[in-house]
């Protein structure tokens, strides 16, 4: 199409308006949201799409709406000749190839709209994409819309029905309100799909349903209503996925938080909670976002991940682990550092998981996580403040507490603040082979993030008596990284030695080295021991553990 054409909106009583028709996709409706907004109670929030292509025009009306072209209702895609008077409300608009003799500035109704070439075959393809888009996204809303005017979902919800029960109900409406209009649906437009889109929606968990549900996905991020990234082996892909508007991301938010007590609202911007499977979940709105409501979900896998995973990964090799599960066997304090998704959480279960089955043992965590599956296992989560700002539980107030229970191990998910204080004390006084996580970019750095978090408990200690604490409860420090290529590998396996005047002394015994990378991308390297022999080793044979004696030879390094 290589002809100008412009638009004539005329409205009773009103002076007319023309603006000139680029190439592109024209969402019509009363919601600022459209190209072309006609803000009055007869034009539905999206009401049609024009659109303005290679090939033509072409007119494509939204059910529930009513759109007439030529005085005619419009089913479906119908092309628009020059001359046409499509008709939305009280408003007829009129296709010209020439501009009006007198033609009246642009109401602020309408968008103006960028200059742009006419579309090749691939810009063409992207704009009907888009298109078909905008067109899905209307009906959803329509047809969610139809729902609460016949189910009052919130009541039902808050009348304590069966949840089976709501989404059966809720599926018959839906199914309902589709056959009713299925005739004028979209052409494309899977009614079936498009019935359990909105269903979802409404009672699930919208559109993050098939993204749950895909095990290759390992985390999911909602950036708004209309950008929903996923991770896959490690890299980032924008999927073609979106939410309805603000309200529907806010929505399935509230869905998430509520069963967990946690809640979310102006005075409580952002909320960690979790799924049902263990899930993380971390949801902020506005005012503190910008874009909208955003969601970022890390994804457990339904089956917990095993030592032989890991190996199976690259994360480390066979004889790491049978070291690292003999000074848990030994009962030897144990600290998990790494960066933001290194993966210390899913190394904290599969070290866990190490743990006799015959100890009492305590889990203390922000938002519960953990899944370990020996039998004497009590699982403590920390309580945000209420309503009022109060009845807040901290992890702190949770590994006191803890300290009353006779546990055998103590495992925290996490140490943040002032807990850390509590945790040595524990490991000092009794409570040996723990297990706990720190955020921290070298082992090095993960002692001084437990200085720090010391401090932070209010106590005026010398930090002299920090390091002892430090220097007498730990024994190793397990550091994992995330690499380039997105895989998750142990790069450090350190012993807290002692101290010696003020500084607290470590010493590598496994190391990974990074030697390249290959042409797929992938990191390339070899873990190896550093020829360094843990000063515990006879704590390992009073308690009849027995290591191969080559464990600690620096010439037996492999490459996973």
């Amino acid at each position: 199409m290589t002809e100008t054409l412009y638009l004539q909106i005329r409205r009773p009583g009103k002076k007319d308006h023309v603006f000139r028709l680029e190439s592109g996709i024209y969402p019509i409706g009363s919601d600022p949201d459209n190209r072309i907004v006609l803000p009055t109670e007869s034009v539905a929030w999206r009401h049609a799409v024009l659109s303005v292509l290679g090939d033509g025009v072409s007119l494509e009306d939204l059910p529930p709406a009513a759109t007439l072209l030529n005085r005619l209702p419009v089913h479906g895609r119908l092309r628009v000749s020059i001359g046409s008077v499509l008709t939305i409300g009280d408003f007829d608009m009129t296709v010209l190839n020439r501009k009006p003799e007198e033609e009246g500035s642009a109401p602020r109704a309408i968008r103006p709209v960028e200059s742009a070439a006419p579309p090749e075959d691939a810009a063409a393809q992207a704009l009907l994409k888009r298109e078909a888009e905008l067109r899905g996204r209307s009906v959803r809303r329509q047809i969610h819309e139809a729902l609460l005017a016949r189910l009052d979902i919130k009541r039902l919800a808050a009348g304590h029905i069966e949840e089976a029960d709501l989404k059966r109900r809720v599926r018959e409406t839906i199914r309902q309100i589709v056959a009713d209009v299925r005739d004028r649906l979209p052409a494309g437009l899977d009614p079936d799909r498009l019935a359990q889109e909105v269903c979802d929606e409404a009672v699930g968990l919208g559109p993050l349903e098939d993204l749950l549900a895909d095990p290759a996905i390992t985390e999911i991020m909602v950036n708004g209503p209309d950008r929903i990234f996923v991770e896959k082996a490690g890299k980032l892909h924008l999927t073609e996925k979106t939410f309805l508007d603000d309200d529907s991301v806010r929505a399935i938010i509230e869905r998430i938080v509520a069963p967990v007590g946690r809640r979310i609202d102006e005075s409580q911007p952002y909320v960690d909670a979790r799924l049902p499977d263990g899930s993380r979940v971390n949801a902020i709105i506005h005012p503190l976002s910008l874009i909208g409501p955003c969601l970022t979900i890390r994804k457990f896998s339904l089956e917990p991940f095993t030592a032989a995973d890991l190996t199976r990964f690259g994360t480390w090799p066979e004889e790491w682990i049978e070291f690292v599960r003999a000074c848990v066997v030994a009962r030897k304090n144990i600290v998990i550092s790494g960066g933001t998704g290194s993966g210390k959480t899913s190394l904290l279960n599969v070290i866990g998981g190490f743990l006799p089955s015959d100890e009492r043992i305590i889990t203390i965590e922000d938002a519960a996580e953990l899944r370990l599956n020996q039998l004497h296992v009590i699982r403590l989560e920390a309580r945000p403040p209420n309503l009022e700002g109060k009845g807040a539980v901290t992890v702190r107030d949770l590994v006191r507490n803890a300290l009353r229970m006779r546990p055998d191990r103590i495992v925290i998910g996490e140490v943040r603040g002032g807990e850390a204080l509590d945790m040595l004390q524990a490991m000092n006084t009794g409570h040996e082979g723990s297990l706990t996580t720190v955020h921290a970019n070298t082992p090095r750095d993960a002692l001084s993030r437990l200085e720090t978090m010391v401090l932070m408990a209010g106590l005026d200690l010398p930090l002299r008596a920090i390091r002892e604490q430090i220097g007498s409860a730990l024994h190793l420090i397990i550091h994992e990284a995330r690499f380039s290529d997105g895989t998750r590998k142990v790069t450090r396996i350190s012993e807290i030695v002692g101290l010696e005047g003020d500084q607290i002394t470590m010493q590598d015994l496994f190391v990974f080295e990074q030697t390249g990378v290959d042409a797929g991308g992938k990191v390339m390297g070899t873990f190896h021991p550093t020829g360094s022999a843990p000063t515990f080793l006879q704590d390992f044979q009073a308690r009849g553990i027995t290591l191969p004696r080559d464990l600690f030879d620096p010439s037996k390094g492999r490459s996973l």
